[in-house]
Formats: structure tokens, sequence, C-alpha cells
């Protein structure tokens, strides 16, 4: 959502901006003529005083008029000053771009030609920006550029900067205009909004979703509907079906009032970065997304949502209870929007511990990790633990550049070593995963870019399956 437009305030609020004086277009002419007319001067000194008065009277009256150019610049601007209303988003998405507007207008009688630039965080892309236009007496311009955050987190999009050049094009009168705008980035929730509408679970197959549970599968009751061609005959509710003198048939549904929790690991292999291709985030980023797209799903599904997360760094640590409805979505993102992988490496079992004793009823744990083959030592016993009272889903993130390696052309000594490294390093991952317990076989191993539909794909599995 966005700011509603405001009236155009006084600059700076009411008071006077503080202007700087460039050189406008004209002025390298004028310091031109300026020395040459002093070289005419000095030249004419030796010769005679009429030329070098004439070269004299040619340099005052450029200063003139340059002097004249600047005040009438600068007195038509405190008399008429530029106002300046900005429009910005509330919320933005990392890495989806964003309207911003800015009105600006005045009422003296001067037409400027402006150039316009924002105060752009360094975490933030610009498209539109520096802009020309012009500012008409008496109008309001209005400009649009685009803004397309790169990193999650608080950033503030500072003051506006305006350059106005004078009548006479001989100065430039730079300053600042409106105030400092507080933002924040969350994760991609802007998907959320293309996969709101989906009303059926075949639709799901549209973003990658395929084990959806069909209609009448699950253990609670949802209504009575007409039988359709398909439906399951042991579902006919026979006495309704002699009252309205047609077959009808009972659907059922998912299980609701079920818990899902998001046990994150926020350690220091989620802060690779190999952004390539057409997915342009970081892993920790592409996690939060999946996190973010399976919440919302099992939100929608009934079942609440909890959040813990481990291997943070200090004063990092986000914890929500389990909870329903938009409220739970909203805490979620304002928890995630900042968070940042850290450089500690997972302790599992404590993070297993943890969750424990803080959970201590059946639900759904979901462990977002980036697993090696060296953590099995650690890993499986947390697992062991957690699958002790609670179904879990390790969803861990492989490598793309490990399959990019091991699928190059063998040119070269280098390119052998590097292959046979790739295959022998995802083999040792592999055997690493398989001894891990599994015994309902909900574990994900997928690129970061995939894990998002995987991970809906496996929480609606559970959910198909009765498995809570």
């Amino acid at each position: 959502m966005n700011l509603p437009p405001s009236p155009l305030p006084s600059p700076a609020g009411g008071t006077q901006p503080r202007l700087r004086w460039l050189p406008g277009q004209r002025a390298p002419w004028a310091w031109l003529a300026l020395a040459a007319a002093a070289a005419l001067a000095r030249l004419a000194g030796l010769q005679g005083q009429a030329l070098a008065l004439a070269a004299g009277g040619v340099a005052l009256l450029l200063l003139g008029w340059m002097v004249l150019d600047g005040w009438q610049a600068q007195r038509a601007l405190r008399r008429h000053p530029v106002k300046l209303s900005r429009r910005v988003p509330r919320a933005l998405a990392l890495g989806v771009a964003q309207t911003v507007q800015l009105h600006l207008g005045h009422q003296g009688p001067v037409n400027w030609q402006a150039e316009v630039f924002d105060g752009i965080d360094p975490g933030f892309d610009a498209q539109g920006l520096p802009a020309r236009l012009p500012l008409a007496a008496g109008k309001v311009q209005t400009l649009d550029y685009q803004l397309v955050p790169r990193h999650r987190g608080a950033a503030t999009l500072g003051r506006t900067q305006l350059r106005l050049r004078s009548s006479g094009g001989w100065w430039t009168l730079a300053f600042e205009l409106g105030e400092e705008a507080p933002l924040k980035v969350f994760p991609n929730f802007a998907a959320l909004a293309r996969y709101a509408w989906l009303a059926s679970d075949q639709r799901l197959a549209e973003i990658g979703v395929r084990s959806a549970a069909k209609r009448g599968l699950g253990s609670d009751f949802r209504q009575l509907a007409d039988y359709q061609p398909g439906d399951p005959v042991r579902h006919i509710d026979w006495k309704a079906t002699q009252r309205r003198g047609k077959p009808v048939v009972r659907q059922y549904q998912d299980e609701r009032d079920q818990r899902v929790v998001f046990l994150l690991d926020c350690g220091r292999r989620l802060r690779a970065d190999d952004r390539t291709g057409a997915h342009q985030a970081q892993h920790f980023d592409h996690v939060l997304n999946a996190l973010v797209l399976t919440a919302h799903v099992a939100l929608k599904a009934g079942d609440e949502v909890g959040l813990m997360t481990f291997a943070h760094a200090p004063g990092q640590a986000r914890r929500l209870a389990p909870r329903k409805g938009q409220a739970a979505l909203d805490g979620l993102l304002a928890a995630l929007h900042d968070l940042e992988p850290s450089t500690e490496h997972p302790d599992y079992q404590e993070a297993a511990r943890a969750l424990m004793r803080a959970m201590p009823r059946r639900a759904l744990v979901v462990l977002l990790t980036h697993f090696r083959d060296e953590d099995g030592g650690e890993l499986a016993p947390a697992l062991r633990l957690l699958r002790s009272r609670h179904i879990t889903v390790v969803a861990n993130l492989r490598e793309p550049m490990l399959a990019e390696l091991a699928s190059q052309s063998l040119n070269g000594q280098q390119a052998v070593a590097e292959v046979a490294t790739a295959h022998a390093f995802e083999q040792a991952r592999r055997d690493a995963l398989r001894r891990l317990p599994d015994p309902q076989g909900l574990s994900l191993d997928v690129p970061p870019a995939e894990l998002a539909s995987a991970l809906v794909s496996r929480y609606l599995t559970v959910k198909r399956k009765q498995l809570l």
C-alpha cells in the first residue's frame, strides 16, 4: 500500500533551503570571454588606453550580466520557493520494483528547468533518476521513478536533491527539499498476492506444487454438496440424498488447528551468495521466501504457524509462538525483514532441545538449513530427538555452483579436477543425507530457487497423508 499524496508543503518544513551556487551551462563561455578580455586589456595597455578601456568594459558587462542573472534567480526562488510532496510505499519487497512519486511545483512567474535526484539508499537500484523536467509557473509536475531494493532490513530514503537553472543559464542553484523517509524491506512477500487467489488445490500446480490433497480425502467434514461424477460412492450421505431426492455427498478437508513450526538456521553457510541466472537473491533470502510462502499456505489451511531461529548473531534471536490468521503472517514478516545470517556454526542438538522445551504439543517442524556431510554426526541425534514428538521435515539447500562445475566440459587438467571434486563432494553429501533418520521420507535437498515450491509440496503431502 502507498501513502496518500499530501498537499505540497513548504521546503524543509517551512524554512528556506540552503542554496549552493554552481556554474551554469553558459559559465564556461563567460570565463573564456573574461580571460580573453583580460588578455586584450593587458595587450592594449602596451599600445593604447582606448582598447584597454573597451576590453575592461566588456568584462564588466559580462560580470554584471552574471551577477544580475544570479540575483534574479535567487530572488525568484526566495519569493516563491519550490514545494515538494513525496509518495513512498509503506513496505518494500526484496527485488520487487516499487514506484515512488514526487510532486514538485511553485507559484512564481519563472519557468524553471530542473534536474531531480532523490536520496537513494546504497542498497537500492533506481530507474528513472536523475530526471530533467520543466517547472512551469503555477503548475505541479509529477515525477515517477522505480525503486528496487537489493537488501532486506531497515533503510532510509534521503531528502530530494534539486538543481534549478537560472533564466540566463549562467548559474545552477542546488538545494535539498523534504525530509528523510525510513523504509523497511521485507522478504519477497509480493509473490503471496499471486498465490492468494489459488482457490482450488489444482491451481497450486501452476507454481510447481504437485502433492496437493484432492477434495474429499481429508478427515474433517467440510460441507454437503451435489454428487459429481468421480466422487467416492462411500461419501454419499444417504439421509441427505433421501431428503433432497438426488445424490448428495459429504465433502471433507484436511484437518485444521494443527501446528507448523519453522526451525530456521541462521548460521554461516546461509551467507552463501551465488547470484546467477534469473533468481537474483542470496541463499538466505530464498530460504525466507520459502518460509513465508509455506506459512501463508498453512495459515490459509487453518493451521497455527510459529518460528524459532538458531545459530544467529547475539541479540538477533527470533521466536514466535504458534498463532493463526493474518496477524501471524504480519508478525512473521516483521520478525524476518531485518534478520541476517551470522558467522556462527549451527548447533543442531541445542536447537532441538530448545524447541522441545518450547513446543510440548505435537507439530510439523520444518528445519531449514544448509547441511554438509561433516554435519551428520551433529544433525542425526538432533533429528532423533525432534522426531520423538514431532513430524520433522529437513529442508536442505543444494549449491547450484556444484552442478555447474560438475557439468562443465573437460577441457584441461583444471576442469577435470573441478568436475571430479564436485562429483565427490555431491556424492559425500548424498550419502550423509541417506544416513539421516527419515522414516517418512520427508527430507528435501533442492537448489535455493526451487525451495519454495518444494516446501509447500512437502507440507501438503504431510496434510494429505494425515501424518499429524
